[in-house]
């Protein structure tokens, strides 16, 4: 399993419950509270579908590689090769 997806599967969790959320509240906090039962299922639905391609995009910028390549962290230097002095290099 690829690292992407892994964090992926993760935050996929969690975007789809905080999506459920505010589809649950959206139903019952308003008078389609009456067809609860009806909206219910495609709340879980289109939490899901929504949550999977977000959660694809988010993965990768929680990765300190994907900030460090970009150079947008606080004090951060493109990555510099390490001198090698010759004498080290005949051993």
């Amino acid at each position: 399993m690829g690292i992407r997806i892994g964090i992926a599967a993760l935050v996929f969790m969690m975007v789809q419950a905080v999506l459920f959320g505010v589809g649950v509240v959206l139903v019952l906090a308003t008078p389609l509270s009456e067809l609860a039962m009806t909206l219910m299922p495609w709340v879980v639905g289109v939490s899901t579908v929504i949550a999977l391609p977000l959660s694809w995009f988010i993965a990768p910028r929680l990765r300190l590689r994907y900030w460090r390549e970009r150079g947008q962290l606080p004090g951060s230097q493109p990555p510099v090769q390490p001198h090698v002095p010759h004498a080290a290099l005949r051993r």
